[in-house]
């Protein structure tokens, strides 16, 4: 058989699978509902109520006093390095102008391999007193059991905080303005905020970190929901999610999960009027923007003590 026979077969196999593979992205075997109704997740009996059990939980940090603001940071048992970078940057501020803010690391369970690090998160509850931590399998996967756990904790030990925030250990936060924020917000009861994502389309494309199956979600369009680098919203709305969690099947993007909760509630996303306070993607520093913002994602440890150490020193470069 001759080389360029083998190369027809070759290409002409490897064009049938390109349009095999397109057929199947672009055209669902599944039926794609049209007309979105958010009821389609809601189960009347509690039958998603997670029962996942707390190893660490911290419940004394709301027992002693009111908190301002709890935020709570999603983290995993080997992120070690960023924890601390926190602790000793916009986390290590407990009261701004008054108001008091807890800051608290969100874990699950490490693999296997990772067990030699359980007695380090152990130690660092001990000493920190700042790790909530249950015995689910802690992968991204299963990231949306991880703000199911946050808003069960806020529910059943913190609901005497005003706002909690849920964020990301690569995301960095001016802590003083997210109060001043808060404050001059004058917030009604049913209120979240962040980085709004409205009418963002869903994905049934090759990049598996993106992608949703049709069974999982049958919409072509995603509920208004906010990033989960970073939101915020009051308590008794937390309490109010964490309600209508017990009745909705997670899905595998937790920001859209609490959109999905959120729609069923009736509950609309704040857009905040000022564009510069809420950064999905890394921006470089500048002095001005990292006085003025309240949150950026895709920050690292040694970015993040760096630059609070900048915006925190005595400057009198002008800012407009």
């Amino acid at each position: 058989m001759s080389l360029i026979y083998l190369k027809r077969i070759f290409w002409s196999v490897s064009v049938i699978s390109a349009i095999l593979m397109i057929w199947y992205v672009a055209v669902p075997s599944h039926t794609v509902i049209e007309h979105i109704n958010w009821i389609h997740f809601y189960e009347y009996e509690l039958v998603y109520k997670q029962k996942f059990v707390f190893m660490l939980r911290e419940r004394i940090k709301c027992e002693e006093s009111n908190p301002f603001l709890v935020i709570l940071v999603t983290s995993v048992p080997m992120d070690v390095e960023a924890r601390q970078a926190i602790r000793i940057t916009w986390g290590s501020q407990k009261s701004w102008w008054g108001n008091q803010v807890q800051i608290l690391f969100l874990l699950g369970q490490g693999r296997e391999r990772d067990n030699s690090l359980t007695l380090s998160v152990e130690d660092e509850s001990i000493l920190y007193g700042d790790i909530i931590r249950q015995d689910f399998l802690d992968t991204y996967d299963n990231l949306t059991l991880k703000t199911i756990m946050a808003f069960r904790w806020v529910a059943e030990f913190c609901s005497n905080t005003q706002y909690v925030m849920k964020t990301d250990s690569d995301v960095f936060i001016n802590t003083g303005n997210l109060v001043k924020f808060l404050l001059k917000s004058n917030a009604l009861e049913n209120f979240i905020t962040g980085y709004p994502l409205i009418n963002n389309p869903t994905y049934r494309g090759l990049y598996k970190k993106r992608f949703i199956s049709y069974d999982e979600y049958p919409f072509n369009v995603y509920p208004p929901y906010c990033s989960g680098f970073g939101y915020i919203l009051n308590s008794r709305l937390a309490c109010r999610v964490y309600e209508m969690m017990n009745h909705v099947k997670p899905i595998k993007f937790e920001d859209v999960y609490v959109g999905i909760c959120l729609s069923i509630l009736g509950v609309s996303v704040y857009i905040p009027e000022d564009v510069e306070l809420f950064f999905l993607y890394r921006i470089n520093f500048d002095i001005c923007k990292y006085k003025h913002l309240v949150a950026v994602h895709g920050i690292s440890p040694h970015e993040m003590i760096r630059f609070w150490q900048e915006i925190m020193k005595e400057t009198s470069v002008p800012c407009h």
